[in-house]
């Protein structure tokens, strides 16, 4: 499970560099600048999390199962958060109207927070000190 973790933050940084490159070079000839502050806080959420999951990846204050529940949610998490924001920032560039799956933004800021919820959990019931 760390190395799943580990993983998944390394190639969560990977593309939140490659994607916060591509909203300060390329999208602002395709966009306005509002869309590329909210593809900005896309990539921003991402890198949080990526770090986030390199943490909880090298730590033993929480147990293997509590870190498997936690991959889950910050996985769907960002997928859904960042995942949705960067469709809404670029919405006028595809044939897809994102704004119909608006909604799936909230829901993955509720995954990440019960991602978060469940490591200040996993740290106090923690027996090893």
């Amino acid at each position: 499970m760390n190395k799943k973790l580990l993983v998944t933050g390394s190639i969560f940084g990977i593309l939140g560099i490659i994607l916060g490159a591509f909203a300060a070079h390329g999208l602002q000839k395709l966009v306005g600048v509002d869309a590329i502050q909210t593809f900005e806080t896309g990539v921003r959420y991402q890198l949080y999390h990526a770090f986030f999951l390199l943490i909880i990846g090298s730590t033993s204050m929480v147990s293997l199962k509590m870190k498997k529940i936690i991959f889950y949610f910050i996985l769907f998490g960002v997928i859904c958060f960042s995942g949705s924001i960067y469709g809404l920032a670029t919405n006028v560039l595809s044939a897809f109207n994102f704004k119909t799956i608006a909604l799936i933004t909230p829901l993955g800021g509720l995954f990440l927070i019960i991602g978060w919820v469940l490591l200040l959990v996993g740290i106090i019931t923690n027996k090893v000190n």
